[in-house]
């Protein structure tokens, strides 16, 4: 009879920690909700939820606030509940073959403090040093009582799903590099550090509060040198068994193209990736990195980049000819390559894709801008939190600021 005790206990406890993990992703999709809402949105009793908010509260996580949509009918309003300001945070790393990203995120995606430097000596070791730089940066002035709770960094190469290795970043020329431990080393501080793929978290950041809030079936196709995607289907990432799906931009498209740095000949990135779209623009291959600041200096478009439009628009309809998405979102240096053919690209994916996904399906910019990435790194780094905020908070660190500093 004890061990029955004792083991009710333990699930009550999972439970209990759970539904907390669970009202804080509510709020931090929505910024601010009633009480009334979440009670509706988790199917529990008002008592239970507002218990879940005061343990919350007493955690230094939410804290009271006016409802998002005030009560229109009789009676007293819900208590809304927000997001604390001086609450928890994570630090999201935005990994380019040129230059690197670092932003402090807090709860709700709220871009806190960023920084930015040019990539200098491409060794992962040079690298983790500069990001390790960036990081003491972003959190020289949080609040002492504001914990640390992880590192979530993109990566424009293929991740190993289970322990963050990337075994192929080939712009970077990288291979089986554990750049989490890197970072680690560089800091001095024991955080958790999760890394993925950038055209990954970009999908995830469009599907949780961008071009693909409330779509399901998504796919964000991310330029960053080379071309890669990110899928969700049926409101989940798509990920494969290590990890390693979503890599377009080594479909065949051309038997007889040009030679790819992956080792086929006529990847569909050999037609549209940036080396490719510099050299039909006459554009530096030293500034291919910064094609889309070239892209953005073209009002009309050249035949060559019609061209490249066409190529794109026909590798689209591969794509949603196999993943029938709803919504494609075209981030990177796509972002300004589409504003400048979309025609050529619409019409080529009209031409290629099947009628019964192409009916149901849109192409479209980015909602976050050139955020995308940057804020799904975030959102990996966060999950912790909401798997067990109690957990989460009792691995994260506080004070980070003056220890990072000393």
């Amino acid at each position: 009879m004890s061990r029955q005790r004792s083991g009710l206990g333990t699930n009550q406890e999972g439970v209990r920690r759970h539904n907390l993990g669970t009202l804080l992703r509510h709020v931090h999709r929505a910024g601010t909700m009633s009480r009334a809402d979440l009670t509706l949105q988790m199917g529990l009793n008002r008592s239970t939820i507002a218990g879940l908010v005061g343990e919350l509260e007493s955690l230094g996580v939410t804290e009271r606030a006016l409802p998002a949509q005030p009560r229109t009918g009789a009676g007293r309003p819900s208590a809304g509940v927000g997001l604390s300001r001086s609450g928890p945070f994570v630090i999201a790393v935005d990994l380019g073959v040129d230059r690197v990203v670092v932003a402090r995120v807090g709860l709700g995606g709220a871009v806190q403090h960023r920084a930015t430097a040019p990539i200098v000596g491409g060794e992962a070791w040079q690298v983790g040093g500069t990001v390790a730089t960036l990081i003491r940066q972003v959190v020289a002035d949080t609040p002492d009582d504001a914990p640390l709770v992880g590192i979530g960094v993109s990566v424009p190469g293929m991740v190993r799903r289970n322990d963050g290795l990337i075994r192929l970043a080939p712009n970077l020329e990288w291979h089986d590099v554990s750049f989490g431990s890197i970072i680690l080393a560089a800091l001095g501080v024991d955080v958790p550090v999760l890394v993925a793929n950038d055209a990954d978290l970009g999908a995830l950041a469009e599907h949780y509060r961008g071009a693909g809030l409330g779509i399901d079936d998504l796919i964000y196709v991310s330029g960053n040198v080379g071309v890669g995607a990110g899928v969700i289907t049926g409101g989940f990432r798509l990920e494969g068994a290590g990890g390693y799906s979503g890599e377009v931009g080594h479909l065949s498209f051309n038997p007889s193209g040009h030679p790819c740095h992956c080792g086929n000949r006529g990847c569909w990135e050999t037609e549209v990736g940036a080396h490719a779209i510099a050299a039909a623009i006459g554009c530096p291959q030293e500034q291919v990195a910064q094609l889309g600041e070239v892209l953005e200096g073209f009002r009309e478009p050249t035949p060559e980049l019609r061209v490249i439009g066409t190529h794109l628009g026909h590798g689209l309809a591969s794509i949603v000819n196999a993943f029938n998405p709803r919504v494609v979102v075209l981030g990177g240096y796509f972002r300004e390559l589409f504003r400048l053919v979309r025609t050529d690209v619409n019409a080529a994916l009209a031409e290629r894709a099947l009628p019964a996904p192409l009916e149901s399906v849109t192409l479209t910019l980015p909602g976050l801008g050139a955020d995308s990435v940057l804020l799904g790194a975030a959102e990996i780094a966060l999950e912790p939190l909401f798997v067990d905020p109690v957990a989460g908070l009792h691995t994260a660190i506080t004070g980070v600021g003056a220890k990072l500093a000393g």
